[in-house]
């Protein structure tokens, strides 16, 4: 007997229901938690930036346990090498062939933790990984489980012995999304959990339930497919990313790549809004972590000062919006 459809109205709602599930243990950070969820709604991937201590490891777990997820979680250091990330070939036991054994890529939420702190053989293993969905070795290639989502994160304040991530790379993020301190009256609401005794390390003693799983994300994804996209819009995005090209300040601007991701997410932001059709406010809603990490300033620019959400504040202040 088939599988009874996942409908557009109860795929939404258990999606919703993931974010609520992820508040019972994460206090705020709400938009790096709906950026989490529109990345697996377009099988992007979202690199982490934020301070030791503001809940990037326990985001992921939380959102595999309320989505019946198999998660890994690789701390990148300075000798870590491919083979520990993808995997590598072992004498069987009985020493007469070998055999494959799977790397933590294997897995469906991979965090990659400090990935700017291994050397970039390293990183580029997880290249393939990420764009292909797949892991080639020995001549053999292997699918990765589905859904996959790449969740790597850096410390924007440590930058000694590390090894900045390539623009190659960078680009095949979804969202650069910044994980900022909670404020005050999240970190009171923070220290009265733990004052109860609450253990927040582990979700299901904090009473996160699976709310949805890989066939509700898999409807999803066709729903957020059906989302329409009017020629304005669509000629607004492109003109976006074009914008960011023409910056004085911008050495290297936003490529195809980024544009295309652009529409995907903004679609799935909608989508999550309950709405069927596209408008340029869900476009500049997701502009900023979709295109940060693609833009690479001019030395003398950074040198002034200037960052690429000021550069973005510039294209989304002067590109016409269409009506």
């Amino acid at each position: 007997m088939a599988a009874p459809e996942v409908t557009d109205a109860d795929a939404r709602s258990a999606l919703v229901a993931v974010r609520e599930e992820i508040a019972k243990v994460v206090v705020g950070q709400e938009p790096v938690v709906t950026g989490l969820v529109t990345a697996l709604l377009v099988r992007g991937h979202v690199l982490l930036e934020g301070v030791p201590g503001v809940a990037k490891t326990l985001l992921v777990n939380t959102l595999a346990a309320a989505l019946d997820l198999r998660a890994n979680r690789v701390q990148f250091t300075p000798d870590l090498m491919p083979a520990d990330v993808t995997g590598q070939h072992l004498l069987d036991e009985a020493g007469t062939g070998f055999r494959f054994r799977e790397g933590p890529v294997f897995t469906n939420l991979l965090l990659a933790d400090e990935i700017n702190r291994t050397p970039p053989r390293t990183q580029a293993a997880l290249l393939e990984a990420m764009q292909e969905r797949q892991v080639t070795t020995a001549g053999e290639t292997r699918r990765l489980p589905e859904p996959f989502l790449v969740v790597a994160t850096q410390n924007p304040v440590e930058y000694e012995g590390t090894y900045p991530l390539p623009e190659a790379q960078l680009d095949r993020f979804l969202f650069k999304l910044q994980v900022p301190y909670p404020n005050e009256e999240q970190e009171r609401e923070i220290l009265t959990r733990h004052d109860r005794g609450g253990d927040a390390s582990d979700p299901a003693e904090a009473g996160v339930r699976r709310v949805a799983d890989a066939a509700t994300l898999t409807a999803a994804r066709q729903h957020v497919r059906s989302v329409r996209v009017e020629a304005p819009v669509r000629d607004y995005v492109v003109a976006l990313c074009r914008a960011t090209r023409d910056a004085p300040a911008v050495e290297l601007g936003v490529s195809p790549r980024g544009t295309t991701m652009l529409l995907h997410a903004a679609k799935a932001w909608a989508w999550l809004a309950g709405r069927p059709y596209l408008t340029p406010d869900e476009v500049k809603a997701v502009a900023k972590p979709t295109l940060r990490h693609r833009l690479q300033l001019r030395p003398e620019a950074e040198l002034d000062g200037t960052t690429a959400d000021l550069v973005l504040d510039g294209v989304l202040a002067n590109v016409p919006v269409p009506r």
